[in-house]
């Protein structure tokens, strides 16, 4: 990869993983696409290219990768679960119609793409404790409808047309930079967020309600590692689960208790997240991504835990 652009750059993976591409490919150009809604700004404005461009316009997706010499798209453009659920047209309009925008021009272009896929493609009837790589997939969510159609039709443009596609089944993502926008494992960020502000946190998702969790450095890093990965060895491309930690709202509670001990929690539920988390699995097998493309986490619920805290102490 040499000239990449990521479509839906100043969301909450995009902020950062546009930042890790331009750190890891400094003799390329990293585009950082965006809508007017949601421009860049900082460093993310100031350290590479950045350019307009609505995933369901695909003319200007074609005009962008003519322009930089594109080799390689991210396309991170979706509502998050929570909200999919309020505006479920638009979650279609957006994650399938603007998908099969970016799988054409790519088709046409050949660009390489990785477009994410989450824990949210599985449902009620999916092994809810190591749930497998291959397995029913049938999610009662529009969020989970896109992203389970989204993984077949990239899997079906790869087999038909060889446009080289690539993803991961991300778990919930918690990250030190960028605040949740409406995903139902949001909790897991603001609890920390709250502990430092040294408030009383109010968990919207019940005790005992195991999710798949990963901090957001070993996300970035494994965008980049499945994309770098030697095509032979992948047996599976749309989408490998990759796994971290998994844990319930009192687990992560205690693992912040044990750093600032006057930490105060309660549940007030949230119905509608409660039905999305208790549809999705405990916890991934991710042995098909450690044995196709050497995939590891570095982190676990302790060490994430003193890395967030020491690092929003010092910007709060």
């Amino acid at each position: 990869m040499k000239n990449i652009l990521v479509i839906g750059s100043t969301g909450q993976i995009g902020s950062e993983l546009t930042m890790k591409l331009r750190t890891t490919y400094p003799n390329g150009q990293v585009v950082a696409g965006y809508i007017p809604a949601a421009p860049p700004k900082g460093e993310l404005a100031e350290t590479g290219p950045c350019e307009i461009v609505d995933i369901t316009d695909a003319k200007r997706i074609a005009e962008l990768v003519d322009k930089y010499k594109i080799d390689t798209i991210y396309n991170l453009a979706a509502l998050l679960s929570y909200v999919a659920e309020q505006k479920p047209q638009l979650a279609w309009h957006i994650g399938i119609g603007g998908l099969f925008n970016v799988l054409e021009v790519s088709r046409e272009k050949n660009c390489a793409v990785f477009t994410p896929s989450s824990i949210g493609a599985f449902g009620d009837d999916t092994p809810k404790d190591k749930t497998p790589q291959d397995t029913l997939q049938r999610p009662k969510t529009m969020y989970g409808v896109t992203k389970v159609t989204g993984e077949l039709l990239s899997d079906y443009y790869f087999k038909r047309f060889g446009v080289d596609t690539r993803s991961v089944r991300f778990p919930g993502l918690i990250s030190n930079v960028t605040l949740p926008g409406g995903g139902t494992t949001d909790y897991a960020v603001e609890i920390y967020y709250a502990a430092v502000k040294g408030e009383k946190f109010v968990c919207p998702i019940k005790a005992g309600t195991y999710m798949d969790m990963m901090y957001m450095p070993d996300a970035l890093r494994a965008c980049v590692e499945l994309m770098e990965a030697d095509p032979t060895r992948l047996v599976h491309r749309n989408s490998f689960n990759i796994a971290s930690m998994s844990f319930a709202p009192e687990h992560i509670y205690a693992a912040i208790k044990k750093i600032i001990p006057s930490f105060e929690m309660a549940y007030e539920v949230n119905e509608i997240r409660q039905a999305i988390a208790e549809s999705w699995p405990n916890s991934l097998d991710d042995s098909c991504a450690r044995k196709e493309w050497d995939w590891a986490p570095r982190y676990d619920l302790d060490t994430m835990s003193k890395d967030m805290i020491e690092i929003l102490k010092k910007r709060l």
